[in-house]
């Protein structure tokens, strides 16, 4: 089984130093961009460039990948070639407040609008009280007064006329027309109308009632003379005003005559200004802005707080934006998001308007781009629904739910909702891609590109060259040292150790950063200049004595003994599988003893793990997988009819995976044949029903974990672990296991079918199947086979093969010379059946 066993050049991917032209990193150029993501990269600048409903990103990738970095780098290339976004404004509905309207402007022109508006009221303001005050509007006025009087004089004479008849008159006063009763042609006085007799009180009382009804009419009159004043003054008050209101309004006309939206908005504001000119009629009062209990203690009462009503919301202003916006939302909370409305406490009473309405990240992006964590949003309440509704709207509609906190609100609003052309990019891993594609309808129609950030990379010449380059800028950012070419090239070795593959690096950029730094901080510790390939096994060692903990107390309990495990020797049904341990964001690889019992039954295999309720699904797939392989094998001509047991020996805290599935199947084959195995030899690897072994994971931390171990009691030149042989291209061992392999004191062995690993266990021959339908005499599986047809004999079979024949009477006496029979000649390729073999393992 030598040609099995791997080379020590096998088991790393060195990186020669020599391969480098400079000296120390100083020399590169810096980096901008990413290493490798060559398919992100088009999905990325496709999606970018896609300006049709729903082709939103959606970025999948693991955390330290550089994806959020690069996707704003990207987005930011794309936003300057973009023109910068318009701004926009909330105004007053004059017709209905409860519904604010929105008014987009050009960019830059926010301010400059609010502030025509501003000293146009305040022109309007001193220049109406101006118009009040002026001799032609008071000549006027009193026009219409005179006018007024001689009606209704006319109409009182007409009424004294009627009411002389019934001994009243009718007078002018300030609270109106009075009726006066007369007595001899003259109005009475108070002592007068006391000392009325019953008969005459109640004459007076009559003739007033008749009175009322006969002067019904002039009354009607006097009322309509009344309201005719009222829209003649009202009418003076427009037409001697609406010239100067427009005056100032028509010289913002023509600055935004292109614009509807703010001539609307001029129309109804000289619309208000015409119907409110009361207000406009009071001076502006006096109070001092510098003490806030003056303020306080004007309130609601304040005339200024009509003039509220004319001030502009500069919702969003792009003024400083010489391109589209690159908005990264780190919290999107539902207000944060789509905006929210403010409110004010009045009295104990939460009051709004139009003045306090916020903008949120997708006001600020429109027209750009907005970036977003998917675990962010998502565990937001009603921020991912708020937006995919204002995508799908292609508008943000701004909604208060203070309302939900329980405070009480008197006042609330609905503003018009902003119609938006953003790009909307999502970052997330892959999981969450698959479960939103699964089970949420609408995203797939609102991120239609999916950007993949890969986890690792080509170990190739030019990604090694930017792997470089990128340890050179980041010396350079962080004002670090730069490092020599040989920890440049541990550091390279690093990283494909992390990927798990000798032909690829890591793209988790962020952990290499981390390694970089913390090799400076040894560095400068040593007051060296530059990073050296010892400051960065320094650096590497430490950090992984932060966090083996863990490890040096399990590898203590071998050391002791706690842990039973034999790295000597032979045993039947006893071998010793790896497992990987985790522990936080450090793993390490930790062999078990895995031992097998057999007998007769016919449950089957036990997985005592699965029945004691610490086994994973994977793990208890695995042990079922073992069935069928022996049934595939043995169990064509008979029943498969056993017991087995198996168990991970001392282990309390779980298994799962598969990986140990062909160690189970060798302590297996092991318990039945009787053939004892190498304890010196530990196994990983799955299998399949055929045979056949499969990868496995963590292959450097199982094959270091078992070194250690195999160091700590001593080595026999015999140890060694079994692996499969697609794992090859995954091992970046430790230097010290690679000069152990050159020793010849560890050995690694790649296998592809379990019948080369029973046989590296075993020293003897798994057994071919000859074409009696038997195994090669001799052959672990010959002695399988047949304790399989051992328990699979009844009890009555068993009983009649042990009975011995007896011979009758005449054979006894004349016994006849035996049938002379043809010999075969055997096959040159077949070997007898094995059912004569007594089952031992000895040679």
């Amino acid at each position: 089984m030598n040609h099995l066993k791997l080379k020590p050049e096998q088991l790393s991917n060195r990186c020669d130093p020599n391969q480098f032209t400079f000296v120390t990193t100083e020399e590169l150029p810096p980096m901008r961009g990413i290493i490798g993501q060559e398919r992100a990269k088009q999905a990325l600048r496709f999606g970018l460039n896609v300006t049709q409903k729903g082709y939103n990103i959606y970025v999948s990738g693991q955390w330290g990948t550089g994806r959020n970095s690069f996707v704003n780098m990207l987005a930011e290339e794309q936003a300057i070639k973009m023109p910068a976004p318009s701004d926009w404004l909330y105004v007053n509905n004059f017709k209905d407040t409860y519904h604010p309207l929105a008014i987009k402007i050009a960019h830059g022109q926010g301010k400059v609008f609010i502030k025509y508006v501003d000293r146009a009221i305040r022109f309007l303001r001193k220049g109406i009280l101006e118009v009040f005050s002026s001799r032609d509007y008071e000549n006027a006025r009193q026009k219409l007064i005179e006018d007024y009087n001689v009606s209704t004089n006319e109409i009182i004479a007409s009424l004294n006329d009627v009411a002389q008849n019934y001994n009243f008159m009718f007078t002018m006063t300030e609270k109106g027309i009075m009726s006066i009763p007369l007595q001899d042609g003259q109005p009475l006085n108070e002592e007068q109308y006391k000392s009325l007799s019953k008969e005459a009180y109640e004459g007076i009382v009559a003739n007033s009632q008749r009175l009322n009804l006969e002067t019904i009419d002039y009354f009607n009159k006097l009322r309509i003379e009344e309201d005719n004043l009222r829209i003649k003054m009202k009418s003076l008050d427009e037409q001697m005003v609406r010239h100067l209101v427009r005056f100032h309004l028509d010289a913002i006309r023509d600055k935004y005559k292109e614009n509807e939206d703010v001539k609307q908005y001029l129309q109804l504001l000289e619309e208000d200004i015409v119907e409110n000119l009361d207000n406009f009629k009071q001076e502006e009062p006096e109070t001092d802005e510098q003490n806030p209990l003056a303020m306080l203690a004007v309130g609601s009462h304040n005339p200024e707080a009509f003039f509220e009503r004319y001030r502009i919301n500069l919702f969003v202003d792009n003024a400083e934006l010489k391109s589209a916006p690159v908005v990264f939302e780190s919290n999107p909370t539902y207000f944060n998001l789509a905006g929210s409305i403010e409110y004010q406490n009045e009295m104990g009473v939460m009051k709004t308007d139009f003045t306090m309405i916020r903008p949120g990240a997708l006001h600020k992006a429109n027209g750009g781009y907005l970036i977003l964590l998917a675990k962010d949003i998502l565990s937001n309440p009603y921020a991912w629904k708020s937006l995919k509704r204002s995508l799908l709207d292609e508008a943000v509609a701004i909604d208060s739910r203070i309302s939900f906190s329980g405070a009480l609100i008197s006042q609330t609003i609905r503003p018009q909702p902003i119609p938006i052309d953003v790009k909307v990019i999502v970052i997330g891993d892959y999981y969450t891609y698959s479960v939103l594609s699964a089970y949420d309808e609408e995203f797939q129609k609102l991120f239609k590109v999916m950007a993949d950030f890969d986890e690792d990379m080509s170990r190739n010449n030019e990604n090694i060259e930017k792997f470089t380059r990128f340890i050179s800028t980041k010396c350079q950012m962080e004002n670090l040292g730069h490092f020599t070419s040989d920890a440049v090239a541990l550091l390279v070795e690093h990283a494909t150790r992390l990927a798990d593959d000798q032909s690829k690096l890591t793209a988790h950029l962020k952990t290499l950063g981390d390694i970089i730094i913390e090799s400076d901080a040894w560095a400068k510790y040593y007051k060296h200049d530059t990073v050296g390939v010892e400051h960065v096994k320094k650096a590497l060692a430490e950090r992984k004595h932060r966090a083996d903990k863990f490890e040096e107390n399990t590898m203590s309990f071998f050391e002791e003994g706690t842990y039973l495990l034999d790295v000597e020797g032979y045993k039947v049904g006893e071998i010793n599988g790896l497992a990987v341990v985790g522990a936080g964001q450090y793993s390490f690889g930790k062999p078990s003893k895995i031992t097998v019992s057999t007998y007769q039954g016919r449950q089957g295999i036990i997985n005592i793990e699965r029945e004691a309720r610490t086994s994973g699904k994977i793990h208890d797939k695995g042990v079922m997988i073992l069935t069928g392989y022996l049934g595939k094998m043995f169990a064509q001509d008979k029943p498969l009819a056993l017991t087995a047991s198996i168990v991970f020996e001392q282990l309390y805290s779980g298994v799962d995976g598969d990986s140990a599935s062909s160690t189970e199947l060798y302590a297996l084959l092991s318990d039945l044949s009787g053939v004892p195995i190498n304890q010196a030899i530990a196994v990983t690897g799955s299998v399949n029903q055929r045979g056949y072994i499969q990868p496995i994971g963590g292959i450097n931390e199982k094959i270091e974990g078992y070194f250690k171990v195999c160091k700590m009691k001593g080595f026999n030149g015999e140890q060694g672990i079994i692996m499969p042989h697609q794992n090859v291209k995954n091992l970046m061992l430790d230097q010290e296991i690679v000069e152990a392999v050159s020793q010849g004191q560890f050995h690694i062995w790649a296998i592809s079918h379990v019948d080369e690993g029973i046989e590296i266990l075993t020293g003897k021959k798994a057994g071919k199947r000859t074409k009696s339908g038997g195994f090669e005499r001799g052959s672990i599986y010959a002695y399988v086979d047949k304790r399989l047809k051992t328990l699979a004999m009844t009890p009555e079979e068993k009983a009649a093969k042990a009975k011995p024949k007896k011979l009758k009477v005449d054979e006894l006496d004349a016994p006849k010379p035996p049938k002379k029979t043809p010999v075969k000649e055997p096959e040159p390729d077949e070997t007898p059946d094995t059912d004569e073999s007594d089952g031992d393992f000895d040679e």
